[in-house]
């Protein structure tokens, strides 16, 4: 039987016609036609960090190919840029009443502020510093700030705290005044992180208000316990 992958004549009739499958080319040619095969520039650097285009640039002679490489470098700058407007924060500050126009009423287009007026030595402000580091450390497109009460504003009443403000634009969203607002020490950081994305400062990926939950399983824990208290009253009733 002849050869399929033999080189005569016949069998190149048979494969023009598709009778026969085109002839394989040697590993070897395939190696050699990829090596010799013009690589395309914008596809080698469009995976390419800002910093790894800086350090490749001097490579590059043609102007289409420094085009190119401008393009992908602008493009990576830019993206970089949005990164960090919307990762700017990430901390609880501390400011001043001299900071606070600065910091709340202009603090730019687009940008929540969170602040807490406290007074160290009360446990409930202690706790509320707490939550509020770890939920600017979770939000970092959003502004956490705290300030001691009387240096930010003159003779606040210490009745009112722990005070939140929360600002959009330098326009006030909500206010939380006082102990009994926030459910005192048993205030738990995902009860405050609710209550924070309720006016709009954080969006938050909890799914219902867990004061909710507590106060259902309360509820719950409630019923389940009556008929026993009556069951024991009827025991009592009949002695």
């Amino acid at each position: 039987m002849q050869d399929p992958n033999a080189d005569t004549e016949w069998n190149d009739i048979l494969r023009k016609k598709g009778i026969l499958p085109p002839k394989e080319a040697p590993a070897e040619e395939e190696e050699d036609e990829q090596l010799h095969q013009p690589q395309s520039v914008v596809k080698t650097y469009e995976s390419m960090t800002l910093e790894e285009l800086e350090e490749n640039e001097d490579e590059f002679n043609d102007e289409e190919d420094e085009l190119a490489i401008e393009m992908y470098r602008q493009k990576r700058l830019a993206e970089w840029k949005a990164n960090q407007i919307k990762n700017a924060f990430g901390e609880l500050n501390e400011i001043s009443g001299q900071d606070y126009v600065q910091e709340v009423n202009k603090a730019g287009a687009g940008i929540w502020v969170v602040l807490h007026l406290y007074k160290p030595g009360i446990p409930l402000c202690t706790l509320i510093n707490q939550h509020l580091s770890h939920l600017a450390n979770k939000f970092p497109q959003t502004k956490f700030l705290k300030s001691i009460s009387n240096t930010c504003i003159p003779n606040y009443p210490d009745r009112n705290l722990p005070t939140v403000f929360v600002y959009h634009e330098g326009e006030m969203k909500a206010q939380y005044i006082g102990p009994l607002v926030f459910g005192g020490m048993n205030l738990k950081c995902d009860e405050l992180e609710w209550r924070l994305s309720e006016s709009g400062a954080i969006k938050t990926d909890l799914e219902e208000n867990p004061r909710k939950q507590i106060q259902d399983q309360l509820m719950t824990s409630i019923r389940c316990s009556a008929p026993n208290r009556r069951a024991g009253d009827e025991d009592s009733d009949e002695d």
